[in-house]
């Protein structure tokens, strides 16, 4: 068999470094995949998949793409989760002996997109290194690239913890141990859909010192800070001098939502398309900049458990509500400013261009004007946050001074740099444009010497400057003068010794300034990096004021009211679910009462479906939520708790991943509230019960309602269709009754979506059946059963007759013609529908007669 050839040779050799990686190997205009790489890619990019002949036996799949237009493919292979090894030329070919040189510049992978186009501007971007220790904990380290933000948590709880917490982050990768279990691997790819990758040397980088002041030496937080930080310098080769310092989350400072929660209340995406579209994040983020609604996502994951820092948020929302023209004018402020976050990171990364700095010089010029609105406001808390707005005055000076207001997108073709920034490259635009204006009046002197009117000086990159004279003209040329540079077919290009001189000069400043200038641009960018901690900080003002900002605008417009916080009794005057009355824009929602307090913590909700058990329930959670973030929340009046776990069993769900069932599902969960809540803490329960038989799924319930009410007081509503529990009320003294009103009219049920005292009188199931239009026939039927298994258990006290009964669909009551029951269900109803008031004797004797006549025909 013959060798390969040397290229596919250094093909080879750099893929085996990169195994879990697509190679993107430079050649020209285009990077070439080749063998699985090239087989899988075509497959996902749909695109063609060739040969190439490599003195093989068999020829060697390839595909390849643009070089111009790689960035389309690369993140559609990112967002399907692959990474990609960007290998190019480190060589000039002119110069290289044998294949030109290679190597892997930059490893793109889920977690560590710059890329302003493969990022979602209003959601981080992070990646996640995970260490486990012997002591039983877990660290967790949090990297958002595009930013510079590095955060740790320490995990005490476990790996459910883990998981629990990761669920609750923007992850697109974790890096971890290559010995970690295989089952723990399985469970972050299947439960969190993220891709992993593997670093053991967590050997302490000195070089990253200054990023771990916060840390205090603690070696675990030093190990799993190190995991992730060897890896993103291993695979982007490049500065990181944006990373911030690491910041540490201290979980017990912050509402504790696990991922059942986070999912079932919609926090941040709705359950079943997975979009913001429908989401509390939806109903609140009127944040004006990308950096705002990143930072509004955050809040939205970490409530505050400090009564203080919320108070402070609430205080400033409040004089931005009260002040609706200053807030319009901030608002239109901040429209002006980009993202500085993610252009700081760029700037350190090295890919910022001349526009980006455009952007953040408008940015920095708006800051002042920002002051000047907040001082307008004149409360304590926004004056504080006024103060820690500070202008980097010397970036803004830098970039004024030095950057054309609207400069091309590349940085290598020149007209980025002012004239007067440097005396040199103004030097050579003189000498180019004086140049220019020499060669213009040259045209002039040697169209009247030689009296040729069609005489013409051009220029192209092979030939520089020429003079054209068309053939029809050449005998009006002087002899010796003009040397011939180039023949067309209808013309003679010459060159004179002055042209040639001239050429030289003009040619040299137009060549030297473009590269002044990239070199100028280079300079400029790097004392961009000196300042990035400022820009960063101003970043946070910025940020934390348009969140603020949007919680008044929100409030304001949706008539959204100020929480007070009180230490024992929940009490809210007509709560309203801030995200289904958006969706009702007809202003039907019906707004309830909710009271928890010492003596009553436990509201047992029963009602029909459909008639709003579980959107009170959520309203109540989200509410809370809202508070706890600093946000003014849809109701009249709001005494609030500081919670400090939220926990939610609502919904049927298969994780069919894991192969659970959908009463599996609810007993994990369930199970979950009751081993870590507290007394403090909110617990919502929904239908507990369902997925089993009758009595098995009361039998749980009341369990469950009894082990909450006797052992941890947690605040908690708990809704149900087994209205046996009803009775709980005289047996549990914490335990109240209530329902969601609903009335039949004419055969029909009418939700009417209000909570009142006491137990509901019966479900209604069927009447939500009908709604759903179920055949008559059916309907008929179930009501049939339904009459006969309620006289059944009246008149039974033996629970196995009752369990019987339950059972048994074939009931005694089977001799009606089914043929027969939709006529006779009609009679009845063109009976019951007769308006005898106001017919006269004789319509009402002729109606008589019409069902008489029906009556006969069935």
């Amino acid at each position: 068999m013959s060798k390969h050839t040397p290229m596919m040779e250094q093909y080879l050799k750099i893929k085996s470094e990169h195994k879990d990686a697509f190679l993107f190997f430079r050649l020209g205009d285009f990077y070439e995949m080749f063998y699985d790489d090239a087989i899988i890619a075509a497959r996902e990019l749909e695109i063609t998949l060739t040969k190439r002949d490599s003195g093989q036996k068999e020829p060697i799949p390839m595909c390849g793409v643009p070089y111009h237009a790689a960035t389309t493919y690369i993140k559609s292979l990112v967002e399907k989760g692959y990474k990609i090894a960007i290998c190019e030329q480190v060589e000039d070919p002119k110069t290289a002996k044998g294949v030109v040189k290679r190597e892997v510049v930059q490893l793109i992978t889920p977690g560590t997109v710059m890329e302003s186009n493969m990022l979602n501007e209003r959601e981080n971007n992070y990646i996640a290194s995970l260490s486990h220790f012997q002591d039983g904990t877990y660290v967790i380290a949090y990297n958002d690239l595009s930013t510079g933000e590095n955060r740790l948590a320490v995990v005490n709880n476990g790996w459910d913890g883990v998981i629990h917490e990761l669920f609750n982050q923007p992850i697109r990768e974790i890096v971890i141990s290559s010995d970690l279990k295989e089952e723990a691997q399985r469970q972050l790819k299947d439960k969190l859909n993220v891709t992993l990758s593997y670093q053991d040397d967590v050997k302490f980088n000195g070089e990253f010192r200054n990023l771990c002041g916060n840390l205090n030496n603690d070696e675990r937080l030093l190990e799993a800070f190190s995991r992730l930080l060897n890896y993103i310098k291993e695979t982007q080769k490049r500065s990181l001098d944006h990373l911030q310092e690491a910041e540490i989350i201290h979980l017990n400072d912050y509402l504790a939502l696990d991922m059942y929660s986070k999912r079932n209340l919609e926090l941040t995406e709705t359950i079943i398309k997975k979009g913001k579209h429908g989401s509390l994040l939806w109903v609140l983020d009127q944040s004006v900049t990308a950096m705002g609604s990143r930072m509004l996502k955050k809040w939205l994951e970490r409530p505050l458990l400090n009564k203080k820092a919320i108070e402070n948020r609430l205080e400033i929302v409040e004089g931005f509500y009260q002040s609706f023209m200053e807030r319009d004018t901030l608002r239109e402020t901040l429209k002006s400013v980009y993202d500085l976050e993610r252009l700081t990171g760029r700037i350190a990364f090295g890919n910022v261009n001349a526009r980006d700095l455009i952007q953040l010089k408008q940015s920095l010029s708006k800051i002042p004007e920002l002051k000047s609105i907040l001082n307008q406001f004149g409360r304590e808390q926004i004056v504080d946050l006024n103060n820690k707005l500070v202008l980097p005055e010397n970036v803004l000076i830098l970039l004024e001074s030095s950057l054309v207001n609207d400069p091309p997108v590349s940085i290598k073709e020149g007209s980025i740099i002012k004239d007067g920034y440097n005396e040199k490259l103004d030097q050579y635009r003189d000498a180019s444009k004086n140049g220019k204006q020499w060669i213009a009046a040259l045209e002039k002197k040697e169209k009247e010497e030689t009296k040729i009117k069609s005489l013409k000086i051009g220029f192209n990159r092979v030939f520089g400057y020429y003079i054209e004279v068309t053939k029809a003209n050449l005998h009006l040329l002087p002899e010796g003068r003009y040397e011939r540079k180039q023949t067309l077919t209808n013309a003679e290009r010459y060159i004179t010794p002055e042209l040639k001189e001239k050429e030289q000069l003009i040619l040299e400043a137009e060549e030297k300034s473009v590269e002044l200038e990239y070199q100028i641009f280079l300079n400029i960018r790097e004392q961009m990096k000196e300042h990035i901690a400022d820009i960063q900080q101003l970043a946070e003002v910025v940020s934390e004021i348009d969140v603020l900002q949007a919680f008044a605008t929100v409030s304001e417009a949706n008539n959204y009211k100020r929480p007070q916080f009180v230490e024992k009794n929940l009490v809210i005057t007509n709560g309203r679910h801030p995200v289904v009355e958006q969706v009702m824009k007809d202003g039907s929602f019906v707004p309830n009462d909710v009271s928890l307090d010492q003596d009553k913590n436990i509201l047992l909700i029963t009602g029909p479906n459909m008639s709003g058990k579980s959107t009170y329930m959520r309203q109540v959670a989200l509410i809370a939520i809202m508070g706890q973030i600093g946000c003014f929340v849809p109701c009249d009046k709001a005494d609030l708790i500081i919670f400090d776990q939220i926990f939610t069993r609502i919904g049927a769900a298969d994780d069919l991943v894991s192969g659970q069932s959908t009463f599996m599902v609810e007993m994990l969960e369930a199970n979950h509230a009751i081993a870590n809540a507290t007394d403090k803490s909110l617990i919502l329960l929904d239908e507990i019960g369902r997925g089993t038989s009758t009595y098995d799924g009361m039998a749980l319930a009341q369990a469950i309602v009894e082990y909450i009410h006797d052992y941890i007081h947690a605040k908690t509503l708990f809704s149900t269709h087994y209205h046996e529990l009803t009775s709980l009320e005289e047996s549990l003294k914490k335990l109240k009754n209530i329902h969601v009103r609903a009335e039949e009219y004419e055969d029909n049920v009418v939700f009417l979506h209000q909570i009142k005292e006491g137990a509901a009188d019966k479900s209604y199931g069927i009447h939500v059946a009908k709604l759903a239009d179920l055949p008559n026939d059916l309907i008929y039927r179930a009501n049939e059963i339904l009459e006969h298994l309620e006289n059944n258990t009246q008149s039974s006290s033996n629970t196995d007759e009752i369990e019987s009964a339950q059972l048994a669909f074939f009931v005694e009551e089977q001799s009606i013609d089914k043929e027969k029951r939709p006529k006779n269900e009609k009679l009845i109803s063109d009976l019951r529908h007769l308006n005898l008031l106001e017919m006269t004797p004789l319509e009402a004797l002729n109606e008589l007669y019409r069902l008489q006549k029906e009556a006969t025909k069935t």
